[in-house]
């Protein structure tokens, strides 16, 4: 059974795609499918429902960010099915037990496939309800075997300049780096996604396999990982490689802390409308319950 979170985000923040299926016959296509018999209910944290809007399939995958394929919001939809996703590999190195280079359906076969319904909070101070089907990253971990004084866990996305037109910009120092203390990685919110609405997850949305760590700013986020290495220093970030004053490390949701050329106290909900009032941005975007304990000791405000 999926462990389940206090169950404040439903199916009811969340718009059904059009002509969905009952909310509990859940089928995921190829990967998004992989252990579909151990699919377990909602698990979310903490959220004021009264402030949430719905977001529909629609939405969720015409609106995002994908440097990898342009930098405007329709460029990765526009681009991104020219993306070749299979045959999928993922190389995990550093210290671990087993290192190698794996195809992607061995390393998270027979691995526990849940249903998450989260809430995403991008650093630009947009939102959506987002609801995923995704693995543990804990239990990736654990099978390829996490060495004693192992600290961090860094990621890589793809670099394919003849499918992702974005990479032949210098955007970015490419590949797109992210990273996780190893905590943060090993906790039950963290999760690899598979699949958005119990469908594979579309290309530009981060296929086929892409990072969900949902108390943090979007671009933590990371997409189509081809590399995991586990290791014992903090590793480099993309964002915070580009520009360090503006992008930390660690980079988790706080209203109290305001980007320096924007606020951060209140967000603007994709799927509002035109005139939608903003709402409220929640600490550690409404998982404090559950992750704050993560941080104690640790002067917040030195998190972006």
């Amino acid at each position: 059974m999926a462990r389940r979170w206090t169950n404040d985000l439903t199916w009811n923040d969340v718009t059904p795609k059009s002509h969905w299926l009952n909310r509990r016959q859940i089928i995921a296509g190829a990967l998004g499918a992989a252990g579909a018999a151990s699919i377990g209910g909602p698990l979310a944290a903490q959220v004021d429902n009264d402030n949430l809007q719905p977001n529909t399939f629609e939405e969720i995958t015409t609106y995002n960010n994908f440097y990898e394929f342009g930098t405007s919001k329709e460029d990765p939809a526009r681009y991104a099915g020219q993306l070749t996703t299979q045959p999928w590999s993922i190389q995990v190195d550093g210290m671990v037990d087993n290192p190698g280079d794996y195809a992607l359906a061995d390393l998270i076969d027979r691995l526990d496939v849940e249903e998450r319904i989260y809430r995403f909070r991008c650093v630009e101070a947009w939102s959506m309800v987002i609801p995923w089907n995704g693995i543990e990253l804990k239990d990736i971990l654990e099978r390829v075997g996490v060495q004693e004084g192992a600290k961090y866990v860094a990621f890589e996305t793809l670099v394919r300049p003849s499918e992702m037109p974005g990479v032949r910009r210098a955007v970015l120092d490419w590949p797109y780096r992210e990273g996780l203390r190893l905590d943060e990685a090993m906790h039950p919110l963290t999760i690899m996604a598979t699949g958005i609405y119990g469908e594979t997850i579309p290309n530009q949305n981060g296929a086929p396999i892409r990072l969900v760590v949902p108390w943090k700013y979007g671009f933590k986020s990371i997409k189509s990982i081809v590399r995991i290495t586990l290791t014992d220093e903090e590793p480099p970030t993309s964002w915070n490689m580009a520009n360090g004053r503006e992008y930390g490390f660690y980079s988790n949701v706080n209203p109290n802390v305001d980007h320096p050329r924007w606020s951060q106290a209140s967000e603007r909900v994709i799927g509002g409308g035109l005139f939608a009032q903003r709402q409220p941005t929640l600490m550690f975007n409404g998982y404090e319950n559950e992750v704050a304990s993560l941080y104690e000791g640790m002067d917040l405000s030195e998190f972006y």
